[in-house]
């Protein structure tokens, strides 16, 4: 079916052909009814290859369209449906699985050709015919003719056979057939096939007649004879047609020829060979031949019992020339394998009886000619005819006694002969001769086949690695040994068939350098040996077994084809259960079967452990001569196991084998195990082999297919039911054997820290239980030896990180760890140290769980920065493991740069900065870092943040530093930062990660993030969390409970460096930094009401709570609170810090194009101030009433007062930048802003003067900073010294208070300014006299000519 099959169907028309149309008309009126003919109409196919697929997964049939092309196929719509159903199997269990197919009258097909096999008995005789084609003369016509074929099957006497032509199957045989008929072609091309079934009595003599006739396209459609062909069926020799294409002769004849006499025409030549056989022919004759016409034929035989070969022919009917036996036997091997095989009973029977005819004539002959046909079946081409081998010698054979003696003789000339075959005939003519004699000659039959084993051992026993001959005969005899078995079993006991083989194997040379090839011969006999039926009998295992292990053991101790040996000591364990030949099969392959650690050799050694018992052990150990030989078995086998839990030793899904594997390793240490304690303990301590001991237990216990927490619960039940939990009981087994050193445990300290620390991680409980006190054990002794437990301490919190970051470790074995070992050294003299270090393992060990849990969730990058920032926190300040700090330090810059946090990148780096040196001593390599020198790792580390990174340069030794300080100043001034909001986080509740639990942060936001925002991204992250929607401390309940609580709020930081924000001639820039960083203090205000509400002014009572939160322990913090007027002083001073800022960034063209946000800012302020801001504050706080009750408020008074007016002045300034830069459009906008500025201007001018609250002593007057901060912004932009000589001057006055001189201030008074929040406002209070003003400014004119109008309007605005 793998072929290229296809389905052709032929459509023919049968009918008259007409003159006018070329087509056939069954229904003309015109010309004799009977006149028939067949014309080609179409052709369709299906091949097979596209329907193959659909078929074979159907059960019933299925319908298939074949379109037919017919010579004018546009218009054709023709088709044809078939049926096609597979049917699988020979045809016997076909009829019996589909019986109701065949009671339709199905139709079987035989092949073209014999079948792959042909059974004794099969019977054929099928002659295929094909018409191929033919050449004719025109015959004096203007047009071609119209050639017609008719063929006839004749016998001797002329007579036609009846029912010897086949035109298909299903259809009734047929005395003559007609070919189609194409019109006008004197070159027809037929290529008609047709069956010529013709009986074997009478194929000979029977010969083929081809006619030849015109068919006319006349009314009276006439067939006219023009001439005919013949063929001979056979040959005189006896031979067939063979299977070719043939040329024939056509002879001329005209219509009223008859062929009565046949012989007229018999004894012409039929084709070109005839013809030469017979060149003598006269001329006269009846039949002249045409010799510008041929006709072309092929056939091809499918017979059992015809033969188109010579040769086989002669020796199937060697009883006609009994002279010519020997030639006749001699050229049996010039048949061609295919004949032989095809007549393979008649040959056979044919030999036999030519043997029994005359045995010392043709024995030797007849012998050859079988050894012949049956090394001729061991060729694969032919092997599929062993089975008509067999079936001939069971039931067809019929005796050759003189076999033995002809195979002796055979062999004693070492010739290449199979045994299987002469085998079973000898033994087969030995029962047939038995039966008929009733057991007489038995012993000379005995002795005969023993002869033969001895003439068989001689030629084996031979050197043949200088003969080639003898190689093959070696060889031959090798392949076929191990089938004759059976055959001898027949006759013989299980014993004496043994002992034959045992013999014979024994005299093959004991060594293997007889030839590679002759090795792997030897061997694959030995195998099919193990596997034979013999090898399975008890009392032949122990016959056989030796010699079988010899050999074997011969090629492992050279290392040569092992493959081959694994396979058969895999079939040895596969068939020895349990007895007494165990031990001795272990001494002989134990010690070399380690040395491939392949599969097969995995099977055989688990094959063998799993047999061996108590006995076999103690008697393995008892045969090693030295303490030396035992060591090296035992790191040989320990080796060997640890190699077999290596998942590539199995496919990942063979569980089974694993699990059988475990089981007998296990198994097998129990044994070992006291062996080892015996031998090597105390003054005999080997620390290799105990250290392999338990490198293997370790591994053993940590295997993936013995995690049974990993299964499902049917899995995990039938594993534990059938082998039980075997980590517990190599556990047990460790621990025992550990028990067991005394004071040698020492030398495993801290090697095997590591490794018993996975042990303890494996979640199962009793292997926890068992093996944590060990770590108690390895502290009492190194402290028994040093004086303390460092190198425990540091192995395992190195070892701890490792394992839990590899997923290993979970809650319930941090409290068992720290449980059972504070038990363990509470007893202890060093308990304080002891308990201390557990206490920080516990701790290092929830910080680590918390990291690896936060990195494999899919958690946000801000919880796994927070979890690693705590645990490097911990290695840094509580275990002081610096370099496991480092690591950390690099994994924390590593999520800060994925997350684009480069600053905090930075910064991170800094931290392993700080740990450098400037100093020359060589570092290794260490993470990505290269091995170089310390100050070249430190000076690769300084890089970005600007602000910080002016002290690193200063503090770098290098010749490019001022370049990149210099750099670093620049991008200060040129870049604007944007200050963050920050918020404080509180985490309650029980659900929350260790490293979050019950803590509180300040967080800083993202860029333009407000609370809002804030709330919703920390929800996001947190989605089983509930908002807490109050400031207030949380109480015990929510502490403990078993939820999520979220509590956010904005803080505001205030900075540390009070004093870089006072100095008048730093820029808003840098001062923006020190607001925003390096700030360890955060501060947040909860309005609330004292005493009774005022519902008119709410100002009156409305008091503030100050939290103060400070960065470091303890939280949450120091909480006051903050009266109304103070929170004025504040809400005043903020708002004040805040238009300064804004209207210096539109002064100085640093926001561009877009005054919004100025217009809103102003509108915001003076519309408040209109509609209540800052005119409440004044109702509030400059009541006389006030004043009276609140004596000790006088100096807020009037810092609320000074305040008050500054931002009056700020405005103004706010609003003449607002004129300059506004749109023609927005021009009513800025009107509006005007007229309710005067307005917020003159209500607080009344409401002062109605309270009498405004005091200008001395005739002084508060003058609002911004003007001088203008005026000093103007005259350092025209690089004046006019600032200097100021600040001299106030510096001067301040000594000299009672000095002045005309025109100058007569009194320069600076007030400390009062802090009360964190942005610090851009205000120098100071004390001029109007006419002092007015002279600064008139200094500022002078230095600075360019519109001198606008600081003028400033002045008079004031």
């Amino acid at each position: 079916m793998k072929r290229d099959l296809y389905i052709v169907s032929q459509v023919i028309r049968t009918g008259k052909i007409t003159l006018s149309s070329r087509m056939l008309l069954n229904d003309s009126k015109k010309g004799p009814p009977h006149v028939q003919y067949r014309r080609p109409y179409g052709c369709a196919v299906l091949a097979m290859s596209d329907v193959l697929q659909t078929i074979s997964e159907l059960k019933e049939e299925k319908d298939f369209v074949l379109k037919v092309y017919t010579e004018n196929t546009e218009g054709s719509t023709c088709g044809l449906i078939i049926s096609l159903q597979l049917l699988r199997g020979d045809m016997e269990q076909v009829r019996r699985e589909n019986p109701l197919i065949f009671s339709r009258g199905v139709a079987i097909t035989r092949k073209l050709g014999f079948p792959d096999v042909i059974m004794p008995g099969d019977i054929r005789n099928d002659l295929y015919l094909t018409l191929e084609r033919g050449d004719f003369e025109r015959g004096g016509k203007s047009v071609q003719k119209n050639i017609e074929v008719t063929i006839y099957v004749l016998y001797a006497d002329g007579e036609i056979l009846k029912d010897c032509i086949s035109l298909g199957s299903g259809e009734p045989n047929v005395p003559e057939h007609r070919s189609f008929v194409l019109y006008h072609n004197n070159g027809p091309r037929w290529s008609e096939v047709i069956k010529l079934p013709i009986p074997i009595d009478r194929f000979r003599g029977s010969h083929l007649r081809f006619e030849f006739r015109h068919c006319s396209t006349k009314d009276k459609g006439e067939k006219k004879l023009f001439g005919f062909a013949f063929t001979p069926l056979m040959r005189e020799d006896g031979t067939t047609l063979s299977d070719e294409s043939h040329e024939l002769y056509v002879y001329k004849c005209d219509e009223n020829t008859t062929f009565s006499n046949h012989a007229l025409y018999l004894g012409l030549p039929c084709c070109k060979e005839d013809f030469n056989s017979c060149p003598n022919i006269p001329s006269s004759l009846i039949f002249q031949r045409s010799m510008k016409e041929t006709f072309w034929i092929s056939t091809q035989l499918s017979s059992t019992k015809l033969t188109q070969n010579v040769d086989l022919l002669a020796l199937l009917k060697w009883k006609a020339h009994p002279d010519r036996v020997m030639d006749i036997l001699g050229r049996l091997r010039h048949v061609s394998g295919e004949e032989i095989v095809k007549f393979l009973q008649d040959i056979l029977d044919t030999l036999f009886s030519i043997l029994d005819d005359n045995t010392d004539k043709y024995g030797p002959l007849v012998f050859q000619s079988l050894v012949f046909i049956i090394n001729l079946l061991r060729d694969s081409k032919y092997y599929h005819f062993r089975p008509v081998m067999d079936t001939y010698i069971q039931k067809h054979f019929a005796g050759a006694l003189e076999l033995i003696r002809c195979l002796r003789w055979y062999m004693d000339r070492f010739a290449e002969v199979a045994l299987e075959y002469l085998f079973k005939f000898i033994i087969q003519s030995r029962i047939l001769y038995s039966r008929a004699t009733c057991g007489m000659e038995e012993e000379q039959f005995r002795t005969s086949i023993q002869e033969l084993f001895q003439s068989i051992r001689f030629v084996l026993s031979l050197d043949s690695r200088n003969s080639e001959t003898l190689i093959f005969t070696q060889a031959a005899l090798l392949n076929s040994f191990p089938a004759i078995f059976d055959e001898l079993l027949q006759m013989f006991t299980v014993q004496e068939v043994a002992e034959f083989v045992r013999g014979t194997l024994g005299s093959m040379p004991s060594t293997v350098h007889i030839g590679q090839s002759m090795d792997v011969v030897k061997l694959q006999s030995i195998a099919r040996t193990v596997d034979s039926r013999l090898f399975s009998f008890p009392e032949s295992r122990r016959i056989l077994l030796p010699v079988v292990l010899h050999h074997i053991h011969l090629h492992l101790r050279q290392q040569k084809e092992l493959l081959i040996c694994s396979g058969i000591l895999s079939s040895i364990f596969s068939i020895i259960k349990t007895s007494s030949l165990v031990t001795h099969t272990h001494m002989h392959t134990h010690t070399h079967i380690h040395t491939r650690n392949t599969g097969e050799y995995v099977s055989c050694l688990l094959s063998l452990l799993r047999q061996m018992t108590d006995i076999h052990f103690q008697h393995l150990m008892e045969n090693f001569q030295s303490k030396d030989e035992l060591k090296e078995f035992l790191l040989k086998i320990l080796c060997v196991f640890r190699n077999l839990m290596k998942l590539s030793i199995f496919p990942r899904d063979w569980n089974i084998m694993r699990l059988l594997t475990s089981n007998i390793i296990l198994t097998t240490a129990q044994y070992l195990a006291p062996a080892l304690h015996k031998n090597f303990t105390e003054a005999d301590f080997d620390f290799k082999v105990w250290n392999s001991y338990f490198s293997l237990a370790v591994l053993y216990i940590n295997q993936p297919s013995l995690q049974l927490e990993n299964l499902s619960p049917a899995k995990r039940k039938k594993v534990f039911d059938k082998y039980g939990d075997m980590r517990v009981m190599m556990t047990y087994e460790l621990f025992s054997m550990w028990q067991n050193l005394g004071e040698n445990k020492i030398h495993f300290i801290p090697g095997m820290i590591g490794p018993f620390l996975g042990v303890t991680l494996v979640p199962q409980v009793e292997v926890r239980n068992i093996m944590i006190p060990i770590f108690h054990d390895m502290m009492d002794w190194e402290q028994r030896k040093n004086g303390n437990f460092k190198q425990v301490e540091a192995e395992l919190i190195d070892k701890l990180d490792s394992l839990v970051s590899e997923g290993k470790g979970d809650e319930n074995y941090r409290e068992l760890f720290g449980l059972l070992l504070l038990e363990k050294i509470e007893q202890e003299t060093w308990r304080e140290t002891g308990i201390s270090f557990v206490t920080s393992v516990t701790r290092l060990m929830e910080r680590l769980l918390d990291y690896r849990d936060c990195m494999k969730g899919d958690e946000t990058e801000n919880k796994k920065i927070g979890c690693t920032v705590n645990l490097l926190n911990f290695y840094k300040s509580e275990i002081n493991k610096e370099e496991m700090y480092i690591r950390y330090i690099h994994k924390l810059c590593d999520m800060h740069l994925q997350a684009e946090n480069y600053t905090e990148a930075a910064f991170t780096l800094l931290l392993y900065w700080e740990l450098l040196h400037w100093d020359e001593r060589p570092l290794k390599e260490f993470l990505h870092y290269p091995a170089q020198t310390e100050w070249h790792r430190k000076e690769g580390l300084c890089r970005k943040c600007w602000e910080y990174g002016i002290p690193l340069c200063r503090s770098w030794p290098s010749s490019t530093n001022p370049k990149m300080e210099a750099a670093y100043y620049d991008n200060i001034m040129e870049q604007q930062p944007l200050e963050p909001e920050f918020f404080r986080v509180g985490f309650y509740g029980r659900k929350f990660p260790f490293f979050l639990r019950n803590k509180e942060f300040v967080c800083r936001g993202h860029d333009y993030e407000r609370l809002e925002a804030f709330q919703q991204r920390m929800l996001g992250e947190f989605p089983q969390a509930i908002a807490m929607q109050h400031p207030n401390q949380p109480d015990e309940a929510i502490l403990q409970c078993d939820a999520q609580y979220l509590q956010i709020y904005a803080v505001t930081p205030v900075p540390d460096s009070v004093t870089v924000l006072q100095m008048d001639r730093v820029p808003d820039r840098i001062k923006s930094f020190y607001r925003v960083n390096n700030v360890r203090r955060f501060r947040y205000d909860r309005p609330f009401h004292k005493g009774p509400k005022d519902r008119d002014n709410e100002f009156k009572s409305l008091w503030i709570e100050r939290t103060t939160l400070i960065l470091t322990h303890p939280l949450p913090g120091i909480s006051v609170e903050v009266s109304p007027l103070e929170n004025a002083i504040s809400v005043v001073e903020n708002k004040n810090q805040e238009l300064r800022t804004l209207i210096s960034q539109y002064q100085h063209k640093q926001l561009h194009g877009n005054i919004n946000l100025l217009s809103m800012t102003l509108n915001g302020v003076i519309d408040a101030a209109v509609n209540g801001g800052i005119a409440r504050y004044q109702e509030a706080f400059f009541d006389k009433e006030y004043i009276t009750s609140h004596p000790e408020d006088t100096e807020k008074i009037t810092q609320l007062k000074d305040l008050m007016q500054e931002q009056v002045h700020i405005l103004g300034v706010g609003l003449a930048v607002h004129e300059k830069l506004v749109h023609p459009e927005m021009r009513p906008l800025h009107k509006k802003l005007i007229d309710q500025f005067q307005m917020m201007r003159s209500s607080l001018c009344h409401v002062s003067t109605r309270n009498n609250i405004i005091l200008q002593p001395q005739g002084y007057k508060y003058i609002h900073g911004a003007v001088v901060q203008k005026a000093v912004l103007l005259c350092v932009s025209a690089g004046s010294a006019w600032f200097r000589q100021v600040r001299l001057r106030a510096q001067h006055t301040q000594r000299n208070p009672g000095h002045s001189r005309p025109h100058e201030p007569r009194e320069l008074q600076t007030d400390a300014p009062t802090q009360v929040s964190n942005t610090q406002r851009l205000k120098v209070p100071v004390r001029l006299s109007c006419f002092n003003l007015i002279q600064i400014h008139s200094s500022v004119c002078t230095t600075m000519p360019s519109k001198p109008h606008s600081v003028s309007k400033h002045v008079e605005n004031v």
